[in-house]
């Protein structure tokens, strides 16, 4: 008998001991035993060393066509044997394909973001554009261009955090402790009208506790063109306070200082736990403080080379978490960057 004749019925033999296989566990002893490193087959490539040179070339052609053979032959099978389990699983009541399946975690958007795009939202539907800036700033758009001179409480150590030392650098960086620079970047490249809110996140160097983080978001806005006065400041800022807590809200307007604005008034709205009654959420003043305000100080129009006496404005700033915490009732900023899924889950 020939090499090619015993590569032949290698073949032979290996296809019929296939088909009898009817459990897919046997298969891989039917690969061990014709195509495995001591497999019948491998044998006979392993011993063509020993053949003549004019026979070497055709056996090994042939034992190699046999050995493809097999191998599609053993794939076939194991899918046909997979798919018969499958049936016979399904059949039998093991697999239920008429369960519905696990459906994935679906992520969410945290409160303090719902609530931006919120306030976001209520201020583009009256004409302003979004605007951003960078979190590391230079110490003349957080302070100086804003009305805050250089020995203002703000700028102490105790309340900013700076990234270059007032006492070792002409032109000091910090971590911006409002969104307020943005302005002062707005009207350098924009001639009015202008009519913007800025949302990002701000740093104070502060102790935490239930009212006080040492960072958190702030959403400020700034209107400047000809003949604006405190009536559109109140008139935009009433409408604001519908959209977010209710079309049935008051709002209260009443005197307060910032460097960068003058008049100045802080904003408050009745409050909505106890209708203006008095309540623990107010303190029981029937008002709820929401944000500051007031009319652009014209030196602050002046850094930016507008005109005071023909071009006027105002600004307004609000935290949105203290906006979260009114709607939600909720009694600790903290919780806000705690990563407790059971707080965020709630949102």
């Amino acid at each position: 008998m020939t090499q090619d004749t015993s590569v032949d019925e290698i073949q032979s033999q290996a296809l019929g001991a296939l088909g009898a296989i009817d459990d897919i566990r046997k298969l891989d002893e039917w690969r061990v035993a014709y195509l495995g490193r001591s497999g019948r087959l491998t044998s006979v490539l392993r011993g063509l060393g020993a053949l003549p040179p004019e026979a070497r070339r055709e056996v090994g052609q042939r034992a190699n066509m046999v050995k493809s053979v097999l191998e599609k032959a053993l794939e076939e099978k194991e899918e046909v044997l997979r798919q018969a389990e499958l049936q016979r699983s399904i059949e039998g009541g093991k697999l239920d394909i008429t369960l519905p399946g696990r459906r994935p975690n679906r992520g969410r958007l945290h409160p303090t973001t719902q609530v931006v795009r919120e306030i976001c939202d209520a201020f583009v539907a009256m004409g302003f554009q979004i605007v951003e800036g960078p979190e590391v700033e230079w110490d003349y758009y957080n302070f100086e261009a804003l009305n805050i001179p250089k020995d203002h409480p703000a700028r102490d150590m105790w309340d900013t955090i700076w990234i270059d030392p007032p006492s070792e650098s002409e032109k000091p960086m910090l971590l911006r402790t409002h969104t307020s620079p943005m302005q002062i970047r707005v009207m350098e490249k924009t001639q009015p009208p202008v009519r913007v809110v800025v949302p990002g996140k701000v740093y104070r160097y502060e102790a935490t506790d239930a009212t006080h983080e040492s960072q958190f978001y702030q959403v400020e806005g700034l209107a400047v063109d000809t003949n604006i006065t405190f009536a559109e400041l109140k008139g935009t800022l009433y409408e604001f306070a519908r959209r977010i807590f209710g079309t049935e809200r008051k709002v209260r307007f009443r005197c307060d200082y910032f460097p960068f604005v003058e008049p100045g008034v802080e904003m408050a709205i009745d409050c909505f736990a106890c209708g203006g009654r008095g309540c623990r959420i107010c303190s029981n003043s029937g008002w709820i403080e929401i944000m500051g305000a007031g009319m652009v100080h014209p030196e602050v129009l002046r850094h930016v080379n507008y005109d005071p006496e023909i071009y006027t404005g105002f600004a307004f700033g609000l935290g949105p978490e203290r906006i979260a915490m009114l709607k939600y009732g909720i009694d600790d900023i903290r919780l806000f960057y705690s990563n407790d899924l059971r707080f965020l889950y709630q949102f």
